[in-house]
């Protein structure tokens, strides 16, 4: 049985309108593989050889550049020099006039045909130099400040350029391409060209090689400043710019570049499994790379970490991104086209073409009256521009204008997650994170589980986090494997100290909700009824869960985020966290030393005064089973003939209490004394609840024992006497009381009245499962500091209670990676955890991310254990 899985995409759609649909120009029998323009022109260059020039206003072909032996991958003009540049399969680069539209200069790279394909180009005007990527994998460069003293020399003879199997295939969108070449093309020499001019043949030398720049195909490079159109971002004092180069061995590398020297590697940003690096633009200080998992990539220059990933398109390319200000136009490998705000938020989606959209670039308009002429746009600040186009290109060799206007609000005044947007994301994701039946403990249900784990993994990654599954298993790593853990890593932006870690643990598995049994509203779909959302798992505990990844992902976006957050979250928690506790101790390793430990998964006293948690009870499980040796038999054929094993059982469980009293041999000894802090802070709690202090103490901090059931064999009727009876029986310890020794009590307890029963049954004591209890460091500096969030977000001091339920992972944990354990309630004490019409405040909700912010803020200054 599987439930319909909801999309993995939190990228909201927004009320914006989609671009209109201004222009279509056909590039005849020949994919659009590189796009570029000026104020008078349009260059699209062919899968065949040739650049097609187009008329900006009267969108007629103008003429052909030919030249180019194979296909032309890369486009691009500098407007100031007034030049436009190309690259192609032929292993070389060419440079044209964009005034004239004659052939200026051919650019062979060190090696020529063995440097390859010439996937990407950038031109820096503040250097004056060329920088481009080969198939070889080399980055190399040209200084053309004075081409005119560049050495020259004979064009030498190449065949034509080999095939590129990414383009050729689609870009694996599963659509082929037809191939580079038409029939009409031969082998060309260089200086074969259509104009009278001959270029001037430029070679690059040596030392402006980086041999190995990347481990794979250099496909898309990006500057900071950026020499396009719509550039905010100021140029460097020092004269330098940042070179950003993308690969297919999934790294994104920012490189320094001067007018002395060459390229050196600042860093290098992992994709990970966002796949090849097909695309990159860069804005303000942020880099935006498209891949061919479908997904785009945000990491922020200034601190080198990893803002956001979003999903464009699962699994389809994202092969091209242009955008005007704050707004990111991503063009797939399916034909859409998305535009994202500086909040994320997906604002528009369209269909753009029936192909593979292969290359994009935004253009001005020219009927744009803030530069009436080609010389005002050459000069122009482009932040003035105001009527713009987005120009993409496509394998349908067609290239399609769209009109398109200026984010309403600039980046700065841009909607924050702090006002609005990541509590938008919030609940969005929350709705689909509950329309996932997560059910543990329901068979059926084991895909929907995984589904969970896959959707909430991408979910996180989307937030910011670098993302994982853990696989677990029961009985060792041969065994069936169950619900796999999902690990997040936030990494903070702190400088080059060591940051402190936070261990978040949560579960997304929920427990069963039959919509029949007294529920008002279908509880996998999420809804909200005066003031609160109902929805099974949104208080236990997918909506702790979201609000403590979209706190985290709010500070990552406004660079506040100093420490690093680990989130565990786990999807067997309601059936015992069997593959749990083996599962994190297979991966510490790759869960790194953790500082603290914070879980959100109880609830407050009441319904009005947040509480922080401090305190949780132990447990001890066990089965006890008494059985014969016969079959069930009849009670008015062998009553009173034979040891029945019902009765037995009650005698049994007779011996284990007398009223509250647990009877268990020094059962009382270890359990740890009152002290007049604690009672005070029980009248307390007493005087605001109604409730005496000796119901409170008895629910939270003294040990009890509880039957919960008993099972028969047989038809369970009024005649039968069972040959076999079970029994379920917990005891809930308390400080400093050894679970162990608990354990073996009850079990040697059992064993020794049954055997004064000296009956020819036999008995069967089984421990099903243990936790520790656990207390909190009530002066802890970490306890301190998350008190202090509660009550500058509240308003007043939180409460601090005990519970008397159990959280097996939460002594684990803190035990594991010997560190304080602290608990964050969300939930009111009304939330019907567990019951019909789970509900969590919208309130409790929103102020609770707000109470994440502030205390990760408050620890993010606390030293790190890690050496």
């Amino acid at each position: 049985m599987g439930a319909s899985i909801p999309d993995p995409s939190i990228s909201r759609h927004a009320m914006r309108t989609v671009p209109a649909h201004m222009h279509s120009l056909h590039q005849k029998d020949s994919s659009v593989l590189s796009l570029a323009g000026d104020y008078d022109h349009l260059f699209s260059g062919s899968q065949g050889q040739d650049i097609f020039v187009w008329d900006r206003r009267t969108f007629q072909l103008k003429t052909t550049l030919e030249g180019h032996t194979g296909p032309v991958l890369a486009l691009e003009v500098c407007r100031q020099k007034k030049w436009l540049f190309s690259s192609s399969g032929d292993s070389t680069v060419r440079v044209w006039s964009t005034s004239t539209l004659a052939p200026l200069y051919v650019i062979v790279p060190h090696g020529g045909t063995d440097a390859g394909d010439i996937f990407s180009l950038t031109f820096s005007p503040c250097l004056s130099t060329l920088f481009f990527g080969c198939q070889n994998t080399s980055l190399q460069w040209l200084d053309l400040s004075h081409p005119e003293q560049l050495p020259i020399s004979l064009p030498e003879r190449r065949p034509p350029s080999k095939r590129d199997r990414f383009f050729e295939s689609g870009a694996r969108s599963g659509t082929r391409t037809p191939s580079y070449y038409a029939d009409r093309q031969t082998s060309l020499n260089l200086h074969v060209l259509t104009h009278a001019t001959e270029p001037r043949v430029l070679h690059v030398p040596a030392e402006n090689v980086i041999a190995s720049a990347h481990y794979g195909y250099i496909y898309s490079m990006a500057l900071l400043p950026s020499p396009h159109l719509t550039a905010s971002d100021p140029t460097r004092e020092d004269g330098a710019v940042e070179l950003l180069t993308g690969s297919g061995d999934e790294d994104v590398k920012l490189w320094l570049c001067t007018q002395e020297g060459g390229p050196v590697l600042q860093h290098t940003f992992h994709a990970g499994e966002g796949g090849g690096v097909l695309s990159l633009v860069a804005r303000s200080g942020t880099v935006y790379a498209g891949c061919q998992a479908g997904f785009v990539k945000v990491w922020d220059l200034e601190t080198r970490t990893l803002v956001r990933t979003i999903i464009a398109q699962e699994n389809v390319d994202v092969l091209s991104l242009s955008m005007v200000d704050s707004d990111l136009y991503g063009c797939s490998a399916n034909g859409m086209v998305q535009r994202w705000s500086a909040s994320f938020e997906c604002t528009a989606s369209w269909k753009a073409h029936d192909g593979i959209v292969l290359s994009s670039i935004i253009a001005c308009d020219p009927d744009d009256v803030s530069c009436a002429s080609a010389e005002a746009y050459s000069a122009c600040e482009p932040s003035v521009l105001h009527k713009l186009a987005l120009v993409t290109g496509a394998n349908d060799s067609t290239i399609k204008l769209w009109s398109v206007e200026r984010p309403l609000c600039p980046p700065e005044s841009e909607p924050s997650a702090a006002t609005g947007s990541q509590e938008d994301t919030l609940l969005y994701a929350l709705e689909k994170f509950v329309a996932i039946p997560s059910l543990s403990g329901c068979a059926e249900r084991r895909e929907d589980c995984r589904q969970a784990a896959i959707w909430l993994k991408k979910c996180l990654s989307q937030l910011g986090a670098e993302t994982q599954l853990l696989p677990t298993s029961v009985g060792g790593e041969d065994e069936e494997g169950g619900n796999p853990l999902v690990l997040a890593t936030f990494r903070g932006t702190g400088g080059e100290k060591q940051r402190p870690r936070v261990l978040f643990y949560g579960h997304y598995d929920v427990i069963d909700a039959p919509a029949q049994r007294g529920w008002d509203s279908d509880p996998f779909t999420l809804s909200g009824r005066d003031g609160y959302l109902y929805g099974r798992g949104v208080t236990d505990n997918k909506g702790p869960i979201l609000a403590c990844a979209t706190a985290a992902s709010d500070l990552l976006a406004r660079r506040k985020l100093d420490l690093d957050l680990v989130m565990l979250v786990e999807g067997e928690e309601e059936v015992g966290s069997p593959g749990f506790c083996d599962a994190v101790r297979r991966h510490k390793d790759q869960i790194g030393h953790v500082d603290a430990v914070l879980v959100s998964n109880s609830y407050w006293i009441g319904e009005c005064t947040p509480c922080i948690t401090y305190g949780l009870r132990g447990v001890v499980h066990a089965t006890v089973e008494i059985s014969s040796q016969r079959a069930d038999v009849h009670s008015g054929v062998d009553g009173g003939a034979v040891s029945e094993p019902m009765i037995e059982m009650i005698k049994l469980l007779s011996t284990l209490t007398s009223g509250q009293k647990v009877l268990l041999p020094g059962f009382y000894d270890t359990v740890r004394p009152i002290t007049s802090r604690e009672l005070e802070q029980f009248e307390l709690l007493s005087k605001m609840t109604g409730e005496p202090v000796a119901r409170l103490c008895a629910r939270w901090r003294e040990p009890s024992l509880s039957v919960h059931g008993l099972q028969v064999s047989g038809p369970g009727n009024a005649t039968v006497i069972p040959a076999r009876v079970k029994a379920t029986v917990s005891l809930r310890v308390v400080p400093d009381q050894d679970t162990d020794t608990i354990a073996r009590s009850l079990v040697e307890h059992l064993q020794l009245n049954f055997r004064a029963l000296q009956t020819s049954n036999q008995l069967s004591v089984t421990i099903e499962r243990k936790a520790d209890w656990w207390l909190g460091d009530l002066d802890s500096d970490w306890f301190l500091a998350l008190e202090s969030a509660i009550k500058d977000e509240w308003g007043v001091t939180p409460l601090r209670i005990r519970e008397g339920g159990s959280i097996p992972p939460i002594p684990f944990l803190e035990k594991e990676f010997g560190c304080n354990a602290l608990q964050l309630p969300l939930g009111q004490s009304t939330d019907q955890a567990h019951l019909a019409n789970e509900r969590i405040s919208l309130n409790n909700l929103r102020r609770g991310k707000s109470v994440f912010e502030r205390f990760f803020t408050r620890v993010a200054q606390f030293e790190s254990k890690a050496t």
